[in-house]
Formats: structure tokens, C-alpha cells, sequence
């Protein structure tokens, strides 16, 4: 798992000890429903690798749990904290309309693809820590969505070499960016005014997230702890002028345990 969500990974491992192995099977579920759209080259088997998913879901919460080892993890998580199926649905469907290989339109659509896949794993995770509250949940809401944003930014340098580009199109028509600018890593100031507006709005997110911090329980404040990795990532492309391509920006930083450590002994995000 600290392959594919290093940053995740290192998250997790600071989690009460009685709610790591629950999330560990969480993401791991993930990552396997992620991965789906990068493995296979014809939809066809994509939707089969979800359907799979979708049944195997149906069949934990029946007690039927299918014996693969991501499905019984996940199988034992639900049956220790209960955890509503309404979001593991959600985050199945959205990965399934995210198959189809296209741009999102507008900055709202890759907004709601973040708050069903994203913010819906932030909200089992606070099921696992046994939160259950209004703010907690509008900042797992908007710290979701940065993340979701985030990730859209940070793939998009391994999709243009693939000859896709995944950047909402209303802000890449504002600043007449074609796609081709990206697959041909273009670095004019117009392309990189695509990249701040984009980052800015993940920045907006993470800010609103923090603005609940005072009304939020400190016992949710370990789902959280992402905001570090997120607030690296948006501090590293500033630093880079929004050139989305420029090499700092693959690296993993040597100081996030550290920093995920001091955040987390100082019970904020």
C-alpha cells in the first residue's frame, strides 16, 4: 500500500491503534478501485473490475464476503465499526464514471468527482474514529475536495505523456489553453495561470476545511492529517511558478513524517 498511497501510508500509521487495521482495509480498497482506469486499455474489462467491486460490497454487508484479501479486510472493518454503505457505493460509482476518458467540464465537476471518492473515504474514516459530527463532516467535505483537486494536478503531468489531459476545460478556455499545450509541456504564462487558478482552489478548500477547526472534535483531527501532505504539494508548485512539469514537483518530500508527526502531536490539521 505505501507504494501507490505513500502519502496516505504515513497518515494511517498515525491513527489510534484500534482504528489503523480498519483504515489500512479502507484504502486499500481504494487504491484498488483507483488503479482500474490506468490497468486496463478497453473499458469493457474497467467496468467488469468495478461491477466486481460493486457485487463484492453487496455480498460483505449479506456476511458473504468474497475471498479475495482487500474484500475481507474490508469485510472485517465494516463488521467492527459498522460503516454506512451508502459511501463505499458512492465512491464505486463515481470511479465508474470516471472510466470514461474525458476532461472534466468545469472546476464543479471535478469538485462533486472529489466529494464522492475523496471526502465519502474521509467520512468512513470518521465512522472509524467514531466521530460523528456536523463540522467534522464539512471539513472531511472540503478537505476532500482539495485533495481531489490535488491529485488532478499531480497526475496531470503522467496523463499528458499518455496524450491525455484531464484539467477542467471552462478554466483551460478562460486562458485559451488547448490540451495539446499540455501533451507538448508547454510552459507559457498562460498555461501556468491555468495551474494557480486550479491550485488556488484547492488552497480555498483547505482554508474553509481549517475555519471549522475550533467546532471540530479533537478526536477527528487524525482523519485530517492529510492537510500536511496537501499543504506540501500547493507550497512545492508556488515555489515551482505554477510550472505543473517542473521537477521539484515529483519528489517526495524527506521532512512529511516529520511534519505529519508535529501535526499530529499537536492534535491540529
Amino acid at each position: 500500500m505505501w507504494k501507490r498511497d505513500y502519502e496516505g501510508f504515513l497518515c494511517s500509521l498515525l491513527l489510534p491503534a484500534e482504528s489503523r487495521s480498519s483504515v489500512f482495509a479502507l484504502r486499500a480498497f481504494n487504491i484498488e478501485l483507483a488503479q482500474i482506469k490506468d490497468a486496463v486499455t478497453q473499458q469493457t474489462i474497467g467496468l467488469m473490475r468495478i461491477e466486481f467491486w460493486r457485487k463484492a460490497v453487496e455480498d460483505i454487508y449479506r456476511d458473504n464476503a468474497p475471498q479475495q484479501p482487500v474484500a475481507r479486510e474490508l469485510w472485517k472493518a465494516i463488521k467492527r465499526q459498522n460503516l454506512t454503505k451508502k459511501w463505499l457505493m458512492k465512491i464505486i460509482d463515481e470511479r465508474e464514471k470516471n472510466l470514461d476518458d474525458r476532461a472534466y467540464r468545469n472546476i464543479n465537476e471535478l469538485e462533486a468527482y472529489a466529494e464522492n471518492t475523496q471526502s465519502a473515504l474521509l467520512y468512513l474514516t470518521l465512522e472509524i474514529l467514531g466521530v460523528k459530527d456536523i463540522h467534522a463532516d464539512h471539513a472531511a467535505s472540503h478537505i476532500g475536495k482539495a485533495q481531489g483537486i490535488v491529485t488532478c494536478l499531480r497526475a496531470t503531468p503522467y496523463h499528458a505523456s499518455r496524450g491525455k489531459v484531464f484539467l477542467p476545460m471552462d478554466i483551460c478556455m478562460l486562458h485559451s489553453v488547448s490540451q495539446e499545450d499540455f501533451i507538448r509541456h508547454k510552459q507559457e504564462q498562460k498555461v501556468k495561470d491555468v495551474i494557480y487558478d486550479v491550485a488556488s482552489q484547492a488552497h480555498v478548500h483547505l482554508e474553509h476545511a481549517r475555519s471549522f477547526r475550533k467546532n471540530v472534535p479533537v478526536k477527528a483531527f487524525p482523519a485530517f492529517l492529510y492537510t500536511v501532505a496537501l499543504e506540501d504539494y500547493l507550497n512545492k508548485i508556488q515555489k515551482a511558478d505554477f510550472n505543473i512539469f517542473h521537477p521539484s514537483l515529483h519528489q517526495k518530500s524527506p521532512l512529511l513524517p516529520l511534519q505529519l508527526y508535529i501535526r499530529s502531536w499537536k492534535k491540529t490539521y
